[in-house]
Order: C-alpha cells, then structure tokens, then sequence
C-alpha cells in the first residue's frame, strides 16, 4: 500500500518541485495550501501576490492539476492570526526582535498543519524547506541536518521540530540545489519554474515592520528617548518597534561618530545607542529551548557544557561556543562564545549545530557583557 503524503503547497517552486518529486517516488500525494490572512487583510494580501494569497492558491491548484493529485485548501487563519501575527506584534511591542517564520513552522506548519495531515490518514508531512531529517540508529533519534545547497539552508527557522514531528516529516528538496530545482521544474513543465522567490516574512511588505506593528499595537508604540549607556538624551525614537539591535542608519542622530542600537528598553520605552564595540556580546541565555541530538538530563551532566558553533541570526555566521544549562532552571542555557560576538538580540533565536546537524536552539533571553556573564557565572546575575 502506497504511503500518503500531505505536500504543503505554498505556490512557489520549492513546494510544487516538492510535490513533484514525492509522485515521481510513488507515494499517494495531497496538495494543500494554507489559508492564513485574517479576512481584512486577504485583499490587500491578493493585490501584493504574496505567500498563499489568491496568486499562490491558483499557482499551487495549477500544479497539482498538472501533476494528477487531490489538492485542497485549508483555512488556518485564526491559528496564523494568534500563533504568529499577534506573536510578532507583541514581541516588537515588548522591545524584542521576533523571528515569525520560526513561530509559524512551530505552531501552524509543522504542529496543526501536521495534525490535519493525520486526519487525512497522510503518513508523512512534506515540504520545501532546504533541509535534510533522517533517522539515525546509532544515536536511536531522528536528526536534522543543513541541505546540499548551503546559501538557501532553513534548518535555522527549523530547530523547534521535535522528534515526534521529524518522524513524520520529509524534505525532498535536501539534497538539491536551488538551481537543480529549478531545471526539474522547467523539465516537468511546471508553470512556476521560474516564479521569483518569495521574500522571508510573507506578511510584510520589505522592511515595513514598524507601520505593521504599530497599527497593531496602539498606544503600545510611541516616541521616545534615544539614550546612550550614561542615560543621556541624544533624540528622539519613532516607537521601539522601528528599530532594531544592530542598526546603524535611519536613528536622526546628525553627524560626529557612528552610533549603532545597543538595546531597546522597554520599561523607559527608550532606544540605546552607542559605538559598535559597546554591541559586542561575549554570551547571551537562552530560554524555551528544544533539544534535537540530545536530551536536557545528558546536556545538563555535562560537567564542562556542549561545545557548538552557535547561529544567533537567520542570515548570521556560526560562532564557536560552549552552550551549559543554567542550573536549577531546566529548558534554559547559558551561550559563551569563544569571541564576542555583535548584535546578539532579544526575541531572536539562538540555534546550536555540531558540524551540519542541529543540536537545538532556543530564543535568546538576555545579551551578556563580559561583566554580566561573569557575574552571571557567579550566580547572581548583577552587572560589576
């Protein structure tokens, strides 16, 4: 008997060049799509032509009619609306930097859209994520892994799968390229073949995230101080949500030296800037943590902590550093880099890998100074 795949179809030619391959593999294969804009936003979503408006659903249905498979669409918009929209306007309403993508596989793709799949009676879950799980015997768990094309790896917005979710899901693209996904495309006749790609958050305009938050957030966003490390008053801010740690240009600070956003704080609702050296991080803690290669007992029995190269962005170098538990607060790590590190950002996540296979991740907590994380090695988290 045939084993049933549930293929989320998103209209692009990673998903459709997915489903593809899953037929060409003999498996019995649903197309659906996911229908997640809240009603009021649907026609602006459709003029936009983004992800799974009315644009993508026809582009997804063209596909499966091309490729003879049942398709459906599935209406997940009160799940999209509270897991990820609501999630990432009170996020950056806090003064954090959230990642939606992550939030969105976590709660609606690979959680409810996962469990519909199994109403279905679908064995697997499959998608068009850049990234390779398998099951390995001799570790007795399921892993993830970076794909053959590194420039369009995913499995950063990824490491919240948790075994039970890996054994029923499959990424037929992990051993291709973008560019050999494309050639099949064009050799099946698929009409997205050369589709452009889609952009990373599929709910945002390109860097328009501070209008969005603020017309959610209301009186949440207002001006406010831009402050250096001493407190002193430098201008004045939009509302937290337009600005984020790292950022260099747009502050409306004049001329003299480079100031770059060390922090956002919530409870002066102020913007802290300063030179790029004072960004430096030597650590960060982080919180909500899930484990792939390895259990919270054995990483927390290691007496000197797990040696891994660290990702603290989506677009980000790995860094090498030493990830410990914190003690007596299990689900919580301490992140030390062998180098600071710049930008290191509340809301964002902090992923670990050994080599290409991810270890786990989390979403980072608090960025630490050299004299915050000695102090936090002493115990009692106070800056001397």
């Amino acid at each position: 008997m045939k084993k049933r795949v549930v293929a989320a179809m998103s209209g692009g030619v990673d998903s459709s060049v997915a489903a593809a391959l899953l037929v060409e593999q003999g498996y019995d294969v649903i197309g659906v799509t996911m229908q997640l804009w809240p009603e009021e936003d649907a026609l602006e979503e459709a003029r936009r032509g983004g992800c799974c408006s009315l644009a993508a659903v026809e582009d997804a249905r063209r596909v499966a009619g091309l490729l003879g498979i049942p398709y459906y669409i599935l209406n997940l918009r009160e799940a999209f609306a509270e897991r990820v929209i609501d999630y990432f306007v009170d996020e950056y309403a806090r003064g954090r930097t959230p990642n939606p993508c992550i939030a969105c596989n976590r709660w609606v793709k690979f959680d409810l859209l996962l469990r519909r799949a199994r109403e279905l009676d679908a064995d697997y879950l499959a998608t068009g994520h850049y990234a390779r799980a398998w099951y390995d015997p001799e570790r007795g768990r399921y892993v993830l892994a970076r794909p053959a094309d590194r420039r369009k790896d995913q499995t950063y917005v990824l490491y919240g799968l948790t075994q039970e979710q890996l054994a029923r899901v499959l990424f037929p693209l992990g051993d291709l390229t973008k560019e050999e996904v494309r050639r099949l495309a064009a050799r099946l006749g698929l009409p997205v073949a050369t589709k452009p790609e889609s952009q990373d958050i599929c709910f945002l305009p390109e860097g328009e995230h501070g209008p969005f938050v603020a017309a959610r957030a209301g009186e949440r966003v207002r001006p406010g101080p831009i402050l250096d490390r001493r407190g002193r008053v430098l201008g004045t801010h939009r509302g937290l949500p337009f600005y984020t740690v790292g950022q260099r240009r747009g502050l409306g600070l004049g001329g003299g030296r480079p100031l770059y956003v060390l922090a956002l704080d919530p409870e002066r609702n102020a913007v802290i800037v300063g030179e790029w050296e004072e960004g430096l991080a030597s650590g960060v803690e982080v919180s909500d943590l899930n484990l792939i290669l390895l259990d919270w007992d054995e990483l927390a029995a290691l007496p000197g902590g797990l040696a891994a190269q660290v990702q603290i962005r989506y677009r980000a170098q790995p860094r090498p550093a030493v990830v410990q538990a914190v003690p007596g607060a299990p689900g919580r790590v301490r992140v030390e880099f062998s180098q600071p590190v710049h930008a290191a950002t509340p809301g964002q996540a902090a992923v670990f890998y050994d080599g290409d296979l991810v270890v786990g991740g989390g979403t980072i907590d608090r960025v630490l100074t050299p004299a915050l994380a000695a102090a936090a090695a002493d115990g009692d988290g106070r800056e001397r």
